[in-house]
């Protein structure tokens, strides 16, 4: 009967013994398994923390976390800073419908009215000669006097002043390379109609083809010719003569 009572005895202490041991096992086990949960549950919270920004606490923005990729940044162009008036694009469109008319150059000297043709010739001959007294008879006198540029009552005088030489040879030189080139009727079908020698008086710069270039090149430099570019227009020495054959004018400029 002892014997069993001690082996009961025994038995219940080892029990105890057990149940202690298992209780102090689960109080250790349990906190540090709900800690791993707690951090497993918290792991999604601290992510979209991370994406919205910096930690409040701290204020520390995590090193591996990247903006979103938002494209390419737009930077807005700025504002003109001339402000132009809106243009009449209907205006615009009649404008640039009217075409230029087109300038007729002339050569052929036989296909001009005589007096015009005989004119010429005069000229050539007399400035061909040297004897720049030869253009008197032919420069006119009173209303029918021959334009020069100067305008002294004398135009052999001014003449000889605009060479550059006291005999007026270069200006004899510069005539004949004038009545060379070829010539324009203009104020077609008026009173003021004229054969205008030479023909780049009537002709943008601009439009010259580069054989009119070295026509041009004849009677000028390259650096005159810079210079007229800037002014828009030719303006060395031209020749007019009128259908009735009088010298108009023999004059340079605009």
């Amino acid at each position: 009967m002892k014997r069993q009572l001690s082996a009961n005895r025994t038995r219940a202490v080892r029990l105890s013994a057990l149940l202690l041991a298992s209780v102090f096992a689960t109080s250790l086990l349990l906190p540090h398994s709900a800690l791993a949960l707690s951090e497993l549950k918290q792991l999604p919270a601290e992510t979209s923390q991370d994406k919205a920004g910096p930690d409040k606490k701290t204020g520390d923005v995590p090193e591996d976390d990247e903006p979103a990729d938002e494209g390419p940044m737009q930077i807005p162009m700025p504002d003109p800073l001339v402000h132009k008036p809106a243009r009449d694009t209907k205006s615009d469109s009649v404008e640039d419908q009217t075409p230029a008319e087109p300038v007729e150059v002339l050569s052929d000297v036989s296909k001009i009215p005589e007096p015009v043709a005989r004119m010429r010739e005069l000229i050539v001959e007399a400035a061909a000669s040297g004897d720049i007294e030869r253009l008197r008879p032919l420069l006119g006198k009173g209303q029918t006097q021959t334009q020069v540029s100067g305008n002294d009552a004398d135009p052999v005088e001014t003449l000889k002043g605009l060479s550059g030489d006291p005999q007026g040879i270069e200006i004899l030189a510069i005539l004949l390379d004038v009545l060379s080139t070829g010539f324009v009727l203009t104020e077609k079908g008026t009173p003021d109609e004229v054969y205008v020698w030479p023909y780049f008086t009537e002709k943008p710069l601009s439009s010259l083809t580069p054989p009119e270039k070295v026509d041009l090149f004849r009677l000028v430099t390259a650096g005159d010719f810079a210079e007229m570019e800037e002014a828009g227009n030719y303006n060395f020495y031209r020749v007019g003569i009128t259908p009735d054959g009088q010298w108009k004018f023999f004059v340079a400029g605009d």
